[in-house]
């Protein structure tokens, strides 16, 4: 049976086993100190009483909350899909070999990429209405977000369609295939088959980023949260509910991330026996002998 060992590093030692351990005991117990500090510290100033936890069974707030949600997932699902297909055409863009299509998006992915978000969302609020066009609160909030995560998915598809094997391209051409439709046709199925853990991390990001409506007065889960805050003067209570939210959503999408990343397992038909995993090697047999 071969051995399995790690291919970019050796595995610990006796000793360098028990360092691990050791490192990991401390750092389990400096966690639990930190918490159970910031603990007795709202206990301390009364943070952690039950009248100030009391408003969140209410099924007024959680239907407030709730709806918060829905903004939020409608606001992140929206700005993913248009921005993988904003992305997708700029990172091909950035590919093709014509300068005056390749410089442009080149350009375009740089600029969005080194601007902060929360700017861009300045500008689409202030800047727009100074030309005279007022978008409605969610496309001043959902713009920004498909040309921020817009950028992010484009470098991601470049990166994807380069590091497939240059035989790909040579093989779609040998069956008569034009540059664009290999792309379409083959490339981009494997890019997107082999990318999808980082596309529902992108996903996980602009849901995330759908947190700065509390900057143009859309009504999504942060903003709800802090409305509630307000009107119970319970801000610690309700923004830690929100971030248990958050929380949840997110690892749901990491965990959809991880099963779309786990390799598909080859079903055996119940009718033929499974192969055996280590043959006896056939005895080799002189020439002209009977058996």
């Amino acid at each position: 049976m071969k051995s399995r060992s790690p291919a970019l590093f050796d595995e610990l030692g006796p000793r360098g086993q028990k360092r691990l351990k050791i490192a990991t005991v401390v750092a389990v117990l400096a966690l639990i100190g930190i918490v159970g500090g910031a603990l007795a510290q709202l206990a301390h100033v009364q943070q952690l009483t039950a009248r100030l936890w009391e408003p969140l069974i209410e099924w007024s707030n959680i239907r407030y909350l709730l709806q918060g949600l829905l903004t939020t997932l409608e606001v992140g699902l929206t700005g993913a899909a248009i921005s993988l297909v904003f992305g997708t055409l700029m990172g091909l863009g950035r590919l093709s070999t014509h300068k005056w299509v390749s410089i442009p998006c080149a350009g375009l992915i740089e600029l969005f990429r080194a601007i902060p978000l929360i700017l861009l969302v300045y500008f689409f609020l202030i800047g727009l209405p100074m030309f005279g066009w007022n978008l409605p609160p969610f496309w001043v909030l959902t713009i920004p977000i498909v040309l921020h995560a817009g950028a992010v998915f484009a470098e991601i598809v470049r990166a994807g369609v380069n590091s497939l094997d240059r035989g790909q391209f040579d093989a779609a051409a040998a069956i008569g295939l034009r540059r664009g439709q290999t792309m379409v046709l083959v490339v981009l199925p494997q890019v997107f088959r082999a990318l999808r853990p980082a596309l529902v991390t992108q996903v996980i990001r602009t849901l995330k980023e759908s947190s700065l409506g509390y900057v143009v007065g859309y009504p999504e889960l942060l903003r709800d949260g802090q409305v509630i805050g307000e009107f119970n003067a319970n801000f610690v209570q309700t923004y830690a509910f929100t971030a248990v939210i958050y929380i949840v959503i997110n690892f749901g999408l990491s965990r959809v991330a991880e099963l779309l990343d786990r390799p598909k397992k080859v079903r055996r038909r119940p009718d033929r026996p499974a192969p055996d995993p280590d043959p006896e090697p056939a005895a080799s047999q002189p020439a002209g002998t009977l058996v």
